[in-house]
């Protein structure tokens, strides 16, 4: 009784995984059999970002003129349509369509067209939706021609079904995107093999690791004013000072993030001769960090100030100096960066001076053997070009300094960060989308596809101003010690999110994102 009740539980649980229906194209071939077949098969192809009441009546009418289904999607990398498309990975795209009862397999089509697997299936009947046959006024579209031809050559028949409903995927993402960033991160976890137990070792691990940071120090002040409201001649506001904070930015919060995750960090930079250098060593002194400042008697210590009113940010005001380090600047960097023994380099480049053309070959050819290679310059109030860091293990730029890096205003996310990733010559590229989350490139293998995103995760935004930061240091140091980019992308994702929850450029502790973790686990567990 007991082992004939086990058993009607394990059928259950089995009937009811719909990723059994996901085959191969060559296990679909295997099941339906060569033609001509005694039971007939009919396939439809399609995006699918969001599976809505059009598709399903496309779908049932195709199920009723044939034994089987057969429900074809577009892979990811040939969706390029619309920007941030996908919104839905192609795994989630084929669960959806798989827990459809009408649907009697998923195929993930791995060619920019179905043509390739009509070729190789021979389906009996391909259908098509009601528009592609009604907007051609001039015979069919190109495409669906080249179909029909490839179905006539063998016996194929294409049909045309219905159009009485049809709705759009892109005007509901559009309109309002359902948030799915949970199921979407169960999928990367699951076909990656990456567990929370091991997203938590990881954040252990960063403990001990050496990072050598250079790069650009930035004080970013806030200086909290109320509002007494205009000048009655000039359109002048007038605000109240009320007091100021200090935060040590730029590259040295960079070193913070690190230090603050377990990291031992060193820091060289170049500083002003004035008491914001001294506030600035103070600062890195408490949380230990081992720095190399270098004076500049002729610059200021770079200084942003913004100016905050009633919640709102009214003005802000720079205090810098931009002109190139002088020659003997760039020799103590570089003899710097030669003596140091280190898991972990990183370049962050606010383009303040450290950085340019002429500097950063010499300070890239100096690094330490076996030493990761990690760069990411910034496009603010001045333009860095994360191109000019060539050969990196990891870069992570922004979609702005994307886009100016490549010249490049018009091309969707996907292709322009594959492009980047190319041009760039890095082993892996984290895109960063603001609150849409992250793009990460990698060098595909059999084992593993080449790009996947991972969501936002922060709930609550009072802050956005240095969660790039974070995410830097920690995707570095899960990178450093796993290997892993998609661990090391989750990890700096899940820094990034607790940054944005928090007003003021301070280092991110580990703890917080242990409990943006669990959090986000329990998340997943309820999806």
């Amino acid at each position: 009784m007991v082992r004939r009740a086990l058993r009607e539980v394990i059928t259950t649980v089995e009937h009811h995984d719909y990723r059994r229906k996901i085959k191969t194209r060559e296990e679909l071939l295997q099941i339906i059999g060569p033609r001509p077949r005694s039971r007939s098969v009919i396939m439809c192809h399609g995006t699918f970002d969001l599976v809505h009441p059009g598709h399903v009546r496309h779908m049932m009418y195709a199920k009723s003129k044939a034994d089987f289904l057969v429900v074809s999607l577009t892979c990811d990398a040939h969706i390029g349509k619309a920007n941030f498309r996908p919104f839905v990975p192609q795994e989630l795209r084929a669960m959806n369509l798989a827990a459809l009862e009408v649907v009697d397999y998923v195929l993930i089509d791995e060619h920019p067209t179905p043509v390739e697997n009509i070729k190789f299936l021979k389906p009996d009947y391909f259908a098509k939706g009601y528009s592609y046959f009604k907007d051609s006024k001039d015979g069919l579209h190109p495409k669906t021609r080249e179909e029909v031809e490839v179905l006539e050559s063998y016996g194929g028949e294409i049909i045309f079904t219905p159009g009485d409903v049809v709705f759009s995927s892109s005007a509901f993402l559009e309109h309002t995107p359902p948030n799915i960033a949970a199921e979407k991160l169960t999928t990367l976890m699951e076909s990656e093999g990456v567990t929370f137990e091991k997203l938590r070792a990881a954040l252990t691990s960063c403990a001990g690791v050496r990072v050598h940071v250079v790069g650009d120090t930035i004080v970013d002040s806030y200086a909290y004013c109320t509002p007494l409201g205009g000048m009655a001649k000039t359109p002048t506001l007038s605000l109240k000072y009320e007091r100021r904070a200090d935060f040590s930015g730029g590259a040295a919060v960079v070193a913070k993030h690190l230090q603050k995750a377990g990291g031992t960090v060193r820091f060289s930079t170049v500083l002003g001769e004035d008491p914001l250098k001294d506030f600035v060593l103070q600062d890195l002194a408490s949380y230990g960090i081992a720095c190399d400042a270098f004076v500049d008697h002729t610059r200021p210590t770079t200084q942003k100030t913004v100016f905050i009113a009633g919640g709102y940010r009214v003005l802000k005001v720079d205090t810098l100096d931009n002109r190139p380090i002088s020659d003997k600047l760039l020799e103590q960097l570089v003899e710097a960066l030669s003596g140091s023994t280190t898991d972990a380099v990183i370049f962050s480049d606010f383009r303040h001076g450290m950085f340019s053309r002429a500097t950063i070959p010499q300070l890239t050819d100096c690094l330490p053997a076996g030493a990761l290679r990690v760069a990411d310059s910034q496009v603010a109030s001045r333009w860095g070009n994360i191109l000019d860091f060539q050969g990196c293990d990891l870069i992570t730029p922004n979609e702005r300094e994307a886009r100016f890096a490549l010249g490049d205003q018009d091309s969707v996310i996907r292709p322009l960060a594959l492009d980047l990733y190319k041009k760039a010559g890095c082993k892996t590229l984290i895109l960063k989308l603001g609150d849409r989350g992250i793009l990460t490139y990698r060098a595909p293998n059999s084992d593993v596809r080449s790009f996947f995103t991972v969501d936002s995760f922060a709930e609550n935004v009072v802050d956005p101003v240095g969660s790039g930061d974070a995410l830097l240091a920690y995707s570095t140091l899960a990178l450093a010690t796993t290997g892993s980019q998609v661990i090391a992308s989750i990890l700096g994702s899940m820094a990034a999110a607790v940054a944005c929850e928090h007003e003021g450029n301070n280092p991110v502790d580990p703890a917080d994102v242990l409990k943006k973790l669990n959090a986000v686990e329990q998340r997943m567990e309820y999806a």
